[in-house]
């Protein structure tokens, strides 16, 4: 089990209530797919995936971005027991999407980063802190159905 100070919760939470999800989601799943190329094997439904550009401006991305802000908003709303909140997504990835669990470490290293490029100044090293410790727990949780 995991134990959150008053300042990881509330942080997580501030941090969630500043951001669009629309624009982080699809920022970060972009930027996961552009950096780490090899990520896209998983997305073949989404149509051109071919460069830079046509990424940024797929919709199938931007949904998709969308959608694991909203899962991600889930176990804000679950800090306790992140691990059951995520257990359908996990089996969901190891088992059907087969989904190398490393990728999940991947794009939180991209919400990271584009998290702190939208809270800019904000984004102090004790804010950063409670996330990456928030993301480690979702990535734990992720990979959980994979042992």
């Amino acid at each position: 089990m995991v134990v959150w100070t008053d300042f990881e919760r509330a942080t997580i939470q501030d941090i969630f209530s500043k951001i669009d999800y629309g624009v982080v989601g699809q920022a970060a799943i972009s930027r996961c797919l552009i950096v780490y190329p090899w990520t896209q094997r998983y997305f073949g439904s989404f149509g051109n995936l071919y460069n830079a550009a046509a990424i940024t401006s797929n919709p199938k991305v931007a949904a998709h971005g969308k959608v694991v802000m909203e899962g991600l908003e889930k176990a804000v709303k679950n800090l306790e027991n992140i691990k059951a909140t995520f257990a359908e997504l996990s089996t969901l990835h190891s088992e059907k999407l087969q989904v190398d669990p490393d990728n999940f470490k991947l794009l939180g290293d991209c919400l990271t980063i584009v998290v702190a490029a939208q809270l800019g100044k904000n984004f102090t090293p004790e804010v950063h802190a409670a996330f990456q410790k928030f993301l480690a727990v979702v990535v734990s949780s992720l990979r959980r159905q994979y042992y």
